[in-house]
């Protein structure tokens, strides 16, 4: 049994400890570089941050850190809760303790619970809010608000908060001057623009595709990852955790070959095998459903587009990248791809004890068989003896009622002859 990582449990905000949506982790080496895999507490297997079953109490998720299949605990951010996290990377010298002037600027604006990261070398802020449209990277600042699961070491930085505040006007604020870059404050403002004029169609690309529907799904299925877009868009969810995470991956390939024209892409999507019920529900505060915000957020994590008028003159030229084909950036293709490795290698290894335990227990089931046919064998002998000897008590007591004495006999015998 390992050292718990958490030292004071009740260092980390109730805000966090009082909801169900805590999963373990435990750090992995892939290509080089540590990769936390996310793990079922209790169970030890895969835990994915769209399927609520993965997940447990923090209690558990705590316990669970003492044996040696966890090394952390995680906290997942959903669409029910108003917690936003806040990621700084590589901003600070473990050693000296020396932070970073826009890391320092981000946690003083936050005014929230703060933490150092499991690395120690960057910092974790908590906070309630909404999180702005638009992407949610840039460099080393990073904004998750669902989906995705948080690394919690309860490392408390001091004189920061212990609560989660709301910190709304704070949050647009840095993500505006942190993670928004200038082309995207001119394309919400497009945007806004086409919103005022009813224009149908918002675009997130600087080049018009202007692509009919049949000529797009074409392209597609041509491009070098034609075979993932063609499963995709015939509905085939296979290598997804989740139907969720297929609409997502779907989503930013049309973003890509429509230039993030949302109008296009919404009757695209309905189109595919994909579409379901859910996606014209409401699951968000501002009333938007859960189609409208996939598709924003798949334009927000696309940052390459279609662009007809490039160089090249054949479809791989202008094929999506990698990390658009999967749903996310290159970084994010390749966590996932750790992720699925890891949770393969952990279903071997449960396949592999489930089978050691058939085999223990085929072995017991042998040896109580063998158990039972000997208590039988031994039951069936003295039943036979019980028997056998109550035919023979059964005998003699016949004889002695039957049959003369000796004595009778021979007084008869002699006394016949006097």
């Amino acid at each position: 049994m390992s050292e718990p990582m958490i030292d004071e449990p009740e260092a980390i905000p109730e805000t966090l400890r009082e909801r169900d949506q805590w999963v373990c982790w435990r750090e992995k080496e892939r290509d080089g570089k540590p990769t936390k895999i996310p793990v079922t507490p209790g169970a030890g297997g895969f835990a994915s941050a769209t399927e609520s079953e993965t997940w447990s109490s923090f209690e558990a998720a705590l316990d669970y850190t003492e044996t040696e299949h966890a090394d952390g605990v995680g906290f997942v951010f959903t669409d029910d809760d108003p917690i936003v996290g806040v990621d700084l990377d590589d901003c600070r010298d473990p050693e000296t303790d020396d932070v970073d002037d826009a890391a320092l600027d981000i946690i003083e604006r936050l005014d929230s619970y703060t933490e150092v990261s499991p690395s120690g070398t960057g910092y974790h802020v908590l906070i309630t809010g909404t999180l702005p449209d638009g992407r949610n990277r840039r460099g080393s600042v990073e904004l998750y608000d669902t989906a995705r699961f948080f690394t919690v070491t309860g490392d408390h930085v001091e004189r920061t908060p212990t609560c989660v505040a709301r910190r709304q006007d704070a949050l647009t604020a840095i993500h505006r001057e942190y993670v928004q870059e200038a082309g995207d404050t001119a394309s919400e403002s497009k945007q806004h623009e086409a919103a005022d004029d009813e224009s149908p169609t918002t675009g997130a690309a600087d080049v018009d595709v202007d692509l009919k529907d049949e000529d797009l799904l074409e392209k597609a299925r041509n491009a070098s990852n034609g075979e993932k877009f063609e499963r995709l868009w015939n509905g085939n969810t296979a290598g997804y955790d989740s139907q969720s995470e297929a609409d997502m991956a779907l989503c930013c390939l049309l973003a890509f070959w429509t230039g993030g024209d949302q109008s296009q892409m919404e009757q695209l999507f309905r189109q595919s095998g994909l579409h379901r019920e859910k996606w014209d529900e409401v699951h968000y505060a501002d009333g938007s459903t859960y189609g409208e915000k996939t598709i924003e957020r798949a334009i927000a994590t696309t940052s390459e587009f279609y662009d007809p008028d490039a160089g090249g003159d054949t479809e791989d030229s202008h094929d999506p990248p990698d990390g658009v084909a999967t749903g996310g950036t290159p970084d994010e293709a390749d966590r996932s791809r750790a992720y699925l490795a890891e949770k393969n290698r952990l279903l071997s290894e449960r396949v592999d004890e489930l089978e050691a335990t058939l085999e223990q227990k085929t072995e017991r089931i042998e040896t109580l068989e063998t158990e039972i046919e000997r208590l039988t064998d031994e039951l069936a002998a003295r039943d036979r003896e019980t028997e056998q000897s109550h035919e023979e008590g059964s005998g003699t007591a016949s004889e002695t009622t039957d049959d003369p004495e000796p004595a009778s006999l021979l007084s008869r015998f002699f006394g016949g002859q006097s």
